[in-house]
């Protein structure tokens, strides 16, 4: 395998401010991919201007991070796509190591992520480190970089387009892992992620934060427990965030009614 079996792929949504840092740290992949989730086609025009070989895709609506990547997956031509957000910068050799993973491995795995300044992983399963590249099994990677299989992503159903904002990758990392895929993160690869930095939205972001948050907590926990359960253990917290909108609407005070 070869850097001509990866392609990139971003969703971006008011990314502007961050997405060209992110654009200029990728020094061997040729193939990107851009879904813009926030019809931003002044964004699209310079992008394409400096970058002319980007495949730049604008949607009229926002479709979520999912079902975005899903679009992306379905676009992608080649085995291996290499997902980043738009506030991720890519560290000296990051492609390189994550090559050097998918040749290691021989295409045995769902998916590799590179360590980041943050943690970005779960619990390690086992910390053998395959010919000295420092890959370490995991079950499950945070999703702003992570480089997967295609085939068997796809195998299990891609992205749970249900899920808008938040836990999609974990909920797609648990259903790789019921499926025996294995899951790595490759210790000498690095990305620097710079959080909520991604977007332009300021307030926007944060309700659009707190309440996709609440919501993709509540669907994940249903998916995978009872039903009556899952509404007991959650309904609480979705009343008192409905009183504290309305006393906090009700006193004007509207820029901390999303931080819940």
């Amino acid at each position: 395998m070869n850097y001509k079996d990866i392609t990139i792929g971003i969703v971006s949504c008011n990314s502007e401010k961050v997405i060209f840092d992110c654009l200029n740290s990728i020094k061997k992949i040729n193939k990107i991919i851009i879904f813009d989730n926030s019809n931003d086609i002044a964004l699209k025009n310079r992008v394409k201007k400096k970058f002319p070989k980007i495949n730049f895709i604008i949607s009229k609506k926002n479709l979520g991070y999912g079902k975005a990547n899903n679009r992306i997956i379905n676009l992608c031509k080649t085995n291996y796509l290499f997902i980043l957000n738009p506030d991720t910068i890519l560290k000296k050799n990051c492609e390189f190591h994550l090559l050097k993973s998918i040749n290691t491995l021989k295409g045995n795995f769902s998916i590799i992520s590179p360590r980041s300044n943050e943690k970005n992983y779960g619990l390690i399963l086992s910390e053998k480190k395959f010919k000295g590249y420092g890959l370490i099994e995991v079950n499950y990677v945070k999703g702003f970089a992570m480089l997967i299989n295609n085939s068997l992503v796809k195998k299990i159903g891609m992205f749970d387009e249900n899920i808008f904002l938040y836990l999609e990758e974990i909920d797609l990392c648990k259903r790789l892992l019921e499926k025996n895929f294995k899951i790595y993160i490759n210790q000498k690869s690095e990305v620097t992620h710079l959080g909520a930095r991604s977007s332009n939205l300021g307030f926007e972001f944060d309700k659009c934060r707190n309440w996709h948050w609440m919501w993709s907590n509540f669907y994940y926990f249903k998916k995978y427990n009872n039903s009556f359960i899952s509404i007991i253990k959650f309904t609480p917290v979705l009343i008192y965030n409905l009183l504290k909108v309305i006393l906090l609407t009700l006193k004007g005070d509207k820029k901390k009614i999303y931080y819940i």
